[in-house]
């Protein structure tokens, strides 16, 4: 007697299910009746389907396990060939999308902790959070991004809000989640509430980070202000970047004469959203109250001399390796002009004669094996 061969379509218990073979036919007709390949241009629409498809996905994968997304992949690429987006890895995210947009307090829950939703739950019973309606807007290469790296629902719906503000790719949002934006923007040090009215004051709050991330510089020691503000320039679109949405570049070493006096400006900027001039000034040093008279000097002088009538004061920016919170504080006080003190962090590559006094990987690992043979 010949020996049965168990094809695709003969594994036991997924393909011989009825339950199988009846939803697999729901599924099917869903995409059929919904017309997928052709909305497929619409994003939204394609978000929206991901999102049923993540539904029906995971309220099946108690019943059928592990092998439910191959067999699901295999079946639908064959129904739909010239369709993307069936693979096992693109179900997969289907399913954490869904999971990633349905994960809140269960009502009733004394700990409010959030909790994954569970099969057999009634999910239309409780609306999708308002998150849903914002990232359906993005692209669902930015949605699996931030499914990957970004949890903490706040964050997300940061990321999401600023990437359509700003009309982020993929990339840049990649870079910003990397240089932790949300947890940057918004900190620094400064004294606007007692210099600007309220609107810009808080608008003005929002637009200075800390610390700035000039990591796509690398500087060698020994480096000074000049050398710093010579490869911000050069790399002007990665440092705009950086500085935020908002800021046009209008010089280096501006040029003002008060007195008969010569002064040059590090850098300096106009925020079109602010409607104000912004003076940065680096040191490559740690914060000291001197630094902020002096930046109070120049605010004074631009405002004296560039600018109009119908624009708002203009805003310092004091850059430094370094700072103490307090000290800072206290040294922001009473100056009347408003500016704020943020870090700068930037890529340092050792010396040529440091790199050869550090010991190679080699050596670190000789090193680990002596001492755990000692160890023995």
């Amino acid at each position: 007697m010949a020996k049965k061969i168990t094809t695709h379509n003969q594994v036991p218990g997924i393909h011989d299910s009825h339950d199988y073979i009846s939803w697999l036919k729901e599924l099917k007709t869903k995409i059929c009746s919904a017309q997928i390949k052709a909305a497929l241009a619409a994003n939204s629409t394609l978000i929206d389907f991901y999102f049923d498809l993540g539904q029906m996905i995971f309220e099946k994968d108690a019943i059928w396990g592990s092998k439910l997304l191959e067999h699901l992949s295999k079946d639908l690429r064959k129904e739909f060939p010239d369709m993307q987006g069936f693979s096992v890895t693109n179900l997969k995210y289907c399913r954490l999308f869904f999971q990633y947009i349905t994960i809140r307090p269960r009502l009733g829950d004394e700990t409010g902790k959030n909790i994954s939703p569970q099969p057999g739950d009634d999910f239309h019973a409780v609306p999708v959070s308002g998150i849903y309606q914002l990232i359906r807007q993005l692209p669902w290469g930015h949605i699996k991004l931030l499914i990957d790296k970004v949890k903490e629902e706040n964050a997300s719906v940061y990321y999401i809000n600023q990437t359509i503000e700003n009309g982020w790719s993929r990339d840049i949002l990649a870079l910003q989640i990397k240089s932790n934006l949300y947890a940057r923007e918004g900190k620094a040090v400064t004294n606007f509430r007692q210099t600007l009215p309220a609107p810009q004051s808080d608008l003005a709050q929002q637009t200075l980070k800390d610390p700035y991330m000039f990591d796509f510089m690398t500087m060698s020691q020994p480096y000074n202000e000049r050398d710093i503000e010579n490869q911000l320039i050069e790399h002007i679109s990665k440092f705009l970047l950086e500085l935020g949405k908002g800021f046009a570049f209008v010089g280096r070493q501006y040029h003002l004469e008060v007195g008969e006096t010569d002064y040059y400006l590090d850098l300096l900027f106009y925020h079109i959203k602010l409607k104000c001039y912004v003076v940065i000034e680096l040191k490559n040093t740690k914060f000291i109250p001197e630094y902020a008279g002096k930046l109070n000097f120049y605010l004074s002088a631009v405002d004296s001399l560039l600018k109009s009538a119908d624009e708002n004061p203009t805003i310092g920016i004091l850059l430094c390796r370094d700072k103490n919170k307090i000290e800072t504080e206290f040294a922001l006080r009473d100056i009347n002009k408003p500016m704020g003190v943020s870090e700068f962090t930037l890529t340092e590559i050792l010396p040529e004669e440091l790199k050869g006094s550090l010991p190679s990987v080699e050596e670190i690992e000789a090193d680990l094996r002596e001492l755990g043979k000692d160890s023995d």
